[in-house]
């Protein structure tokens, strides 16, 4: 399993820190002298190029830029402080002579907090600069406290999933990974009977939060309603009775269940609108197991797609969420080709053991790199 842990920068020790950017030596030394006399560290830079390369490494609290400098002005620099994720928080106080308010609109548009004309009074500076970067600093806290509390869901969440090493006769191993810290893509893995073992995969229409609060209630409300009491199709048309009283604001939930029974070598398989599960053979030939199916908690009485077939020892079906087969943006690629591409994968993963074929698998459906623009779940079974 994956997952992203947000980050959170502690606080600094000693005084804040200033880094002053003008070109004129006596305007520099004079609001460094206001800063330290009110009890700042100032940091000095003469240039543009220069100011962000101390910016950067030493991550002062506050910038204050010229405008009017030689080169770089203090628009460009402003712009390429903003735009490096290394100072990009960074709050930044415009102070020139420029008085007009085109050229303020200009610089609060380009990313600045604030503006400041000269000739400045001590008071003012200090006050202004006071200001952002308690605001700076409060920011930083809320995020702080609210990645601690996304955390900690996080653990809640995925304390429910089941690992291989839990449940090693269930021959699985999956990869999972969620968008946000908690992920709205759930799976479950649990002995149906003696002889029968469940897998389930489940996508929560969205990735935000709302859609994760979901999933803790979803594993209770699966554990009981399967079991010899109840068939495959019957689990899902209960669960979708009890999700239309849950979900809200158009959410809907799609759904795989598969059922295996390794002693009489039997695959059964409902879908509720999920993307279909792919067979391989060990000798590398797949099959594609489509149903149709109504998505659960939009309707009350649905229909679900079912079909049951031989499996033999060897076989692998895999299982997993459409954020694995489909992106969107200028790298877009169809369901259609995603899945394709999908199944090539695993025919060539099939002769590698599950757990190195499930990761192989994964690597390659991402292999350009970039951050997953939903949650996924990639869930590979042996029989």
């Amino acid at each position: 399993m994956e997952h992203t842990v947000m980050g959170s920068q502690a606080g600094k020790a000693g005084p804040p820190r200033v880094l002053i950017v003008d070109d004129e030596a006596i305007n520099i030394e004079t609001l460094a002298w206001m800063l330290k006399d009110a009890g700042f560290e100032p940091l000095r830079a003469q240039s543009g190029p220069q100011g962000r390369e101390i910016a950067a490494r030493q991550q002062p609290d506050l910038v204050i830029l010229d405008i009017m400098m030689p080169g770089e002005s203090g628009f460009d620099t402003c712009a390429s402080l903003t735009g490096d994720p290394a100072t990009a928080d960074i709050p930044i106080i415009f102070i020139s002579g420029l008085d007009d308010v085109d050229n303020k609109v200009k610089g609060l548009r380009m990313g600045a907090v604030d503006y400041v004309t000269k000739p400045f009074a001590r008071e003012e500076v200090i006050a202004r600069v006071k200001i952002h970067i308690r605001l700076r600093r409060g920011m930083r806290a809320l995020l702080d406290e609210q990645a601690a509390k996304l955390a900690q869901l996080r653990d809640a969440q995925q304390s429910i999933l089941v690992t291989p090493q839990d449940l090693p006769e269930a021959k699985f191993a999956v990869r999972y990974v969620p968008v946000l810290e908690a992920g709205g893509d759930f799976y479950d893995v649990f002995p149906w009977t003696d002889t029968v073992m469940g897998y389930f995969v489940a996508d929560i229409s969205g990735h935000d939060l709302g859609a994760s609060f979901v999933t803790s209630s979803l594993k209770a409300l699966l554990r009981q309603n399967t079991g010899p009491l109840f068939t495959p199709v019957e689990t899902l048309k209960n669960i979708n009775s009890v999700l239309g009283s849950l979900l809200r604001d158009g959410k809907h939930l799609t759904a795989a269940l598969a059922c295996v029974n390794r002693r009489r070598g039997r695959l059964s398989l409902v879908s509720g609108g999920h993307p279909p599960p792919i067979l391989v053979s060990p000798d590398g030939q797949a099959s594609v197991l489509a149903t149709d199916g109504d998505v659960l908690g939009v309707f009350p009485m649905v229909q679900f797609g079912y079909l049951e077939r031989a499996v033999s020892p060897g076989d692998r079906l895999y299982l997993y969420t459409d954020g694995f087969i489909e992106r969107f943006g200028p790298r877009a690629v169809g369901r259609d080709d995603g899945l394709a591409a999908l199944v090539g994968h695993c025919r060539q993963a099939a002769r590698l053991p599950l757990e190195a074929a499930v990761a192989a698998v994964a690597a390659a459906m991402a292999a350009d790199g970039d951050r997953p623009q939903d949650d996924l779940v990639f869930m590979g079974i042996e029989v």
